[in-house]
């Protein structure tokens, strides 16, 4: 067994012996998902394939994607009072994501509509729903709950107080915030940059906001990785992970700079990989995993995502990561 296979099988050992808890804040959706030969034009009709309802929303798939690998996770967040809210929650419990502190409100659940192309490609139109009403009302009566949590995931589909709030709250209690700036918004409050500790991006967002030209052809391997990752410690991160699609990410950990490969799969279906992301790199940071080699882990889990349909019908449980692992990893 090669030595980088042996590590990876470790890292997910670790993950499943971990007493630490994630806490995770944002968005449970339903996902109406259609595929299509290809996209539509503006103003014009095509034919998909049977319309799908399945799991979704980018904090539900984050606590989902690390629960599979057999974290411990809690998640926190609105629900409403629709058909789709028993399914959102009983979908994330079979996963085993803590649920205990998910408020319940009148009126529709949050919802996506997703076209997924023969490519593998997706659009997404997100409606937020219940989402909406997470606020830092909401984080105040779930606090003692969030303060047991190892490190915190937050991403920007809930309204700013509320994930402002939560970092506040962790990052005054010593917790790492890993803050996914997706939906992506070009300018951050400086509060938030100031409770988070590490940031998840692809490299199109990190150019809109540290301001940089892209590369000609979109070739992110031979840019000056050192000098993004000055310029991301201006903005006021030595910590991030920078995705980078087939070319697999570059993580900066307290300043100095490492590359993570990608693990080439052929894709069905690339919904919620990021998000799978995600999850593993906040399962390695409760194992006490570094942040290299959490990410070294979450690209084999977000590959092996891409082969399934759907975003949390995809995520593979631990024991299928670990198959993966064997088979893919020489």
């Amino acid at each position: 067994m090669s030595t980088v296979k042996k590590q990876l099988l470790n890292h997910l050992q670790m993950i499943a012996n971990c007493d630490g808890q994630i806490g995770v804040v944002g968005s449970m959706n339903a996902d109406y998902t259609v595929t299509t030969e290809r996209f539509p034009h503006p103003g014009e009709t095509i034919q998909g394939g049977p319309m799908s309802v399945l799991p979704g929303g980018k904090s539900g798939n984050q606590a989902a994607s690390a629960a599979r690998l057999g974290a411990r996770v809690h998640l926190f967040g609105a629900l409403g009072s629709d058909s789709n809210a028993e399914f959102l929650i009983t979908s994330l419990a079979s996963a085993g994501v803590g649920t205990g502190s998910i408020r319940r409100v009148a009126g529709p659940s949050g919802t996506t509509m997703i076209t997924v192309d023969s490519n593998g490609e997706n659009t997404i139109v997100y409606s937020p729903g219940s989402n909406a009403t997470v606020d830092a009302e909401y984080i105040q009566s779930v606090v003692d709950d969030l303060k047991q949590s190892s490190v915190l995931g937050l991403c920007l589909e809930s309204p700013m107080d509320a994930v402002l709030e939560a970092a506040c709250v962790c990052h005054g209690h010593n917790i790492p915030v890993l803050l996914n700036d997706s939906p992506f918004i070009d300018s951050l409050p400086q509060d938030l940059i100031d409770n988070t500790d590490i940031l998840l991006v692809n490299e199109h967002e990190m150019a809109q906001l540290l301001k940089v030209n892209e590369p000609k052809e979109d070739d992110w391997t031979h840019v000056d990785w050192e000098f993004l990752a000055s310029r991301l410690h201006r903005f006021g991160y030595d910590n991030a992970v920078i995705t980078l699609g087939a070319s697999g990410s570059r993580v900066i950990e307290n300043g100095m700079l490492s590359v993570i490969n990608p693990v080439h799969v052929e894709a069905i279906d690339t919904t919620g990989c990021g998000d799978s992301f995600m999850g593993t790199i906040l399962s390695g940071l409760a194992a006490n995993l570094s942040l290299h080699e959490s990410a070294e882990l979450a690209s084999c889990v977000a590959a092996y995502a891409a082969t399934g349909y759907g975003a949390q019908s995809s995520y593979g449980s631990f024991e299928q990561i670990a198959d993966f692992i064997e088979q893919k990893i020489s």
